[in-house]
Protein backbone atom coordinates (compact mmCIF):
# COMPACT_ATOMS: atom_id res chain seq x y z
CA UNK A 1 0.00 0.00 0.00
CA UNK A 2 3.08 2.76 0.61
CA UNK A 3 4.19 2.18 -2.80
CA UNK A 4 0.94 2.65 -4.46
CA UNK A 5 1.19 5.67 -2.39
CA UNK A 6 4.45 7.20 -3.27
CA UNK A 7 3.33 6.56 -6.51
CA UNK A 8 0.26 8.43 -6.19
CA UNK A 9 2.32 11.12 -4.60
CA UNK A 10 5.10 11.24 -7.78
CA UNK A 11 1.34 11.67 -10.00
CA UNK A 12 0.40 14.82 -7.43
CA UNK A 13 3.63 16.21 -7.64
CA UNK A 14 3.77 16.10 -11.37
CA UNK A 15 0.25 18.30 -11.88
CA UNK A 16 1.51 20.20 -8.75
CA UNK A 17 2.79 23.11 -10.53
CA UNK A 18 -0.10 23.77 -12.39
CA UNK A 19 -3.06 23.73 -9.87
CA UNK A 20 -0.41 25.94 -8.19
CA UNK A 21 -0.38 28.82 -10.82
CA UNK A 22 -3.89 28.71 -10.64
CA UNK A 23 -3.96 29.35 -6.80
CA UNK A 24 -4.80 25.84 -5.78
CA UNK A 25 -3.44 22.71 -4.80
CA UNK A 26 -4.18 18.85 -4.00
CA UNK A 27 -3.43 16.63 -1.24
CA UNK A 28 -4.56 12.77 -0.65
CA UNK A 29 -6.83 12.34 1.97
CA UNK A 30 -6.72 8.44 1.49
CA UNK A 31 -6.43 5.62 -1.03
CA UNK A 32 -8.83 2.37 -0.64
CA UNK A 33 -9.57 -0.31 -2.79
CA UNK A 34 -7.99 1.23 -5.55
CA UNK A 35 -9.88 4.40 -5.29
CA UNK A 36 -7.66 7.72 -4.58
CA UNK A 37 -9.73 10.30 -2.08
CA UNK A 38 -8.02 13.84 -2.42
CA UNK A 39 -8.96 17.28 -1.12
CA UNK A 40 -8.64 20.51 -3.35
CA UNK A 41 -7.06 23.42 -1.53
CA UNK A 42 -7.32 27.54 -2.27
CA UNK A 43 -8.53 28.45 -5.62
CA UNK A 44 -9.57 25.13 -6.47
CA UNK A 45 -12.20 24.92 -3.95
CA UNK A 46 -15.71 25.76 -5.34
CA UNK A 47 -14.29 26.44 -8.75
CA UNK A 48 -16.39 25.90 -11.95
CA UNK A 49 -14.10 23.77 -13.80
CA UNK A 50 -12.57 21.67 -10.64
CA UNK A 51 -14.66 18.63 -11.44
CA UNK A 52 -12.85 18.86 -15.48
CA UNK A 53 -9.95 19.25 -14.02
CA UNK A 54 -9.90 16.17 -11.50
CA UNK A 55 -11.07 13.86 -13.94
CA UNK A 56 -9.10 14.29 -17.14
CA UNK A 57 -5.83 16.48 -15.51
CA UNK A 58 -5.22 14.23 -11.98
CA UNK A 59 -7.26 11.07 -12.43
CA UNK A 60 -4.93 10.49 -16.12
CA UNK A 61 -1.99 11.35 -14.44
CA UNK A 62 -2.94 9.44 -11.37
CA UNK A 63 -3.91 6.46 -13.99
CA UNK A 64 -0.80 7.27 -15.48
CA UNK A 65 1.77 6.47 -12.60
CA UNK A 66 -0.68 3.98 -10.69
CA UNK A 67 -2.49 2.21 -13.23
CA UNK A 68 -4.14 -0.04 -10.84
CA UNK A 69 -6.18 3.02 -9.36
CA UNK A 70 -9.54 2.90 -10.62
CA UNK A 71 -10.42 6.62 -9.99
CA UNK A 72 -9.77 9.74 -8.00
CA UNK A 73 -12.82 11.34 -5.92
CA UNK A 74 -12.83 14.95 -4.44
CA UNK A 75 -13.36 15.05 -0.78
CA UNK A 76 -15.51 18.14 0.51
CA UNK A 77 -13.96 19.29 3.43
Amino acid sequence: MEELRTKVEAALEEIRPFLQGDGGDISISSIEDNVVYVQLHGNCVGCDVNQMTLKSGVELTVKKHAPEILKVVNVDM
